[in-house]
């Protein structure tokens, strides 16, 4: 096994790990509904399932004729 034969020093250990950095998600909002949501996902509001404005899924109905 291969071992260091120096101690690595705290600041340099830091400088190293500088560029390891946690992205925060971008954001959009649906046209149609106004919902926040994540790129390129579909997202429910009110029970419909909707992606890039076009509703997909809609549950609604489903929930309606069943009651």
């Amino acid at each position: 096994m291969a071992h260091p034969k120096r101690k690595i020093s705290k600041t340099r250990r830091d400088k190293r790990r500088t560029h390891y950095k946690a992205t925060a998600p971008q954001i959009a909002t649906c046209p149609t509904t106004g919902e926040a949501h994540l790129y390129h996902r579909a997202h429910w509001h009110e029970g419909k399932l909707y992606y890039r404005g076009q509703v997909l899924i809609d549950n609604t109905e489903a929930v309606e004729n069943v009651a």
